[in-house]
């Protein structure tokens, strides 16, 4: 059972997480926040012990176990004009992965573009929806999963999950771990408002794929090349050759030479 009391008292934000709702469950946190967007305060946070038709990247179903996971749900609907989703969707990845290193020591990597990795196997997926009234965003929703003290993990896979307390070997507090991961996207969206440039930096320090050697699938077609790097916008620079392009969906992986 999720200790709200607990996770309160350890939240040290100004608006995100300030309005926290807590569900048993849910068809899906990301669902819940779109569809009450306008009632709701900007930060609203919502977590879910169960998502009957949690969302992954892609239309993809996400999975988690009940009561053992993190699966929440952040709003943003409000002094968002202007912001770049992908550079929210970094920071996102970026918040998991310095809670994780922070609390558990664990060397956290990301992986482009939303996957955060401990060891090489997935830990965290990151999904938005946005939506725009005219050329102005109306509302962004930020859906993060985290394995968190779930050991066992049926299906097929394209990489491999875990869990922090199967790299621990220990329980983990979810109360401390959800109130430090919004702490920190709280202080990175403020900082991505003032310095993207540094916001990316530091996303590509945690990303161990750029210079590999990779292969991108999208829509059932593979392109091969290398990971060049990020640009401006987030976006993936892929390089085949003397040509760069760059990607902006796909999944990606590592070709082992």
């Amino acid at each position: 059972m999720f200790k709200i009391e607990d996770f309160d008292i350890k939240l040290n934000t100004k608006f995100i997480g300030r309005n926290f709702i807590y569900a048993n469950s849910v068809s899906s946190t990301n669902s819940y926040l779109g569809e009450n967007s306008k009632t709701l305060p900007n930060g609203s946070v919502i977590l879910s012990e169960f998502q009957t038709d949690g969302k992954g990247r892609l239309k993809r179903s996400w999975y988690s176990n009940e009561g053992e996971n993190l699966t929440f749900s952040i709003l943003l609907n409000e002094g968002i004009n202007g912001l770049n989703l992908n550079h929210i969707n970094l920071a996102t990845s970026l918040a998991v992965s310095s809670s994780i290193e922070h609390l558990y020591q664990l060397k956290a990597d990301l992986k482009w573009p939303n996957d955060v990795l401990i060891n090489n196997k997935k830990v965290s997926g990151i999904l938005l929806e946005s939506s725009t009234k005219g050329s102005d965003i109306e509302k962004i929703v930020v859906g993060v999963g985290i394995n968190v003290n779930q050991n066992r993990f049926e299906g097929d896979f394209n990489i491999q999950p875990t869990s922090v307390r199967h790299e621990m070997r220990k329980s983990i507090d979810r109360e401390k771990f959800l109130s430090e991961v919004l702490n920190s996207f709280e202080e990175l969206f403020f900082e991505l408002k003032n310095d993207s440039k540094s916001l990316l930096n530091k996303w590509r320090d945690k990303c161990r794929m750029i210079g590999e050697h990779i292969a991108i699938e999208s829509d059932g077609k593979i392109k091969y090349g290398t990971f060049y790097d990020i640009d401006a916008n987030g976006l993936m620079i892929l390089k085949s050759g003397d040509k760069l392009e760059k990607i902006t969906i796909g999944d990606v992986s590592v070709i082992k030479r």
